[in-house]
């Protein structure tokens, strides 16, 4: 069961953690890391011998890197020495102290994808805090081709907590609340943060609801994201990660777009990132290749 660190409602993702109670930790030859500093959150995953025994995503702010390792930890009443080796990935993977190597998000995503959607995974779609990525990758989730867009907090999911709070919805709400409406409102005419927050405060001093809102920015984050996807050779199997894939506002209107269905996992889908870096760790270990930095 997944457990919502004690937090108010905001604007945000609620900070979780987990824990396998099922698994003997203690017969596992290795017990590898993946920590994944974005922009916006932190997310530490702890695996043995490839498979997850516990996960944390956190709040990116100070140490955060640290924070997320101890979150997942303390979950399994685990020491940090007990780790065998540890890989740093994302955004901030430069501030990742414990690592003991660093690999880039493109790779962590597509690896932890094929993780924790399955090997017929083809195109990962990941949606950050700060970016958008997607990345083509074959069955063993190795990258084949990707494009990324990084130039502005448009379409990111920085942008949607931005919006999220000027409207004063909670995060996690905004997607269901985002389709309670009559009829589908277009598209507010851009998602730039600055000038899609002028624009929504300006339908609603017109009389637009705040569904009908959410609705118009949904759907004009949809086709941002849409404009990327539409520029690489998109295939099935088609898989989601980052805090996006958790907002049916903009995934519903988004898939009818690319004409696919998206694919479904019970894991959540900010941690593959994560996933993706400790199983790099795991195959340097079981290669004899995971060096530890000297300290």
């Amino acid at each position: 069961m997944v457990e919502e660190v004690a937090q108010p409602r905001s604007r945000s993702w609620p900070e979780t953690r987990w824990g396998n109670p099922d698994m003997n930790r203690r017969r596992a030859t290795f017990i590898t890391a993946g920590i994944d500093v974005g922009s916006v959150s932190s997310k530490a995953c702890i695996m043995a011998d490839g498979e997850i025994l516990a996960y944390a995503d956190v709040r990116t702010g100070f140490d955060s890197a640290r924070k997320a390792l101890k979150c997942a930890l303390e979950v399994v009443d685990m020491s940090e020495d007990r780790l065998d080796y540890c890989v740093g990935t994302g955004y901030g993977r430069v501030n990742v102290p414990v690592a003991d190597r660093s690999l880039t998000e493109i790779a962590c995503h597509a690896r932890g994808a094929n993780f924790i959607y399955g090997p017929r995974v083809r195109t990962v779609l990941d949606v950050g805090g700060q970016d958008i990525k997607v990345i083509r990758c074959d069955e063993k989730g190795k990258v084949t081709n990707f494009l990324m867009n990084d130039k502005c907090a448009a379409g990111t999911g920085r942008g949607m907590e931005v919006f999220a709070d000027l409207v004063g919805v909670p995060i996690e709400d905004v997607g269901r609340r985002s389709f309670e409406v009559k009829e589908e409102p277009p598209a507010v005419s851009s998602v730039c943060v600055v000038y899609a927050k002028s624009e929504a405060l300006g339908l609603l001093k017109k009389g637009s609801s705040v569904q009908e809102v959410l609705a118009a920015y949904c759907r004009a984050m949809a086709e941002r994201i849409y404009s990327l996807v539409e520029k690489i050779d998109v295939t099935p199997e088609f898989a989601v990660t980052g805090g996006m894939g958790k907002n049916p506002g903009v995934m519903d209107r988004l898939m009818p777009m690319v004409g696919l269905e998206r694919m479904k996992t019970t894991w959540e889908p900010q941690i593959a990132g994560a996933v993706g870096a400790a199983l790099f760790g795991y195959a340097l270990c079981q290669r004899g290749r995971a060096t530890k930095k000297k300290s």
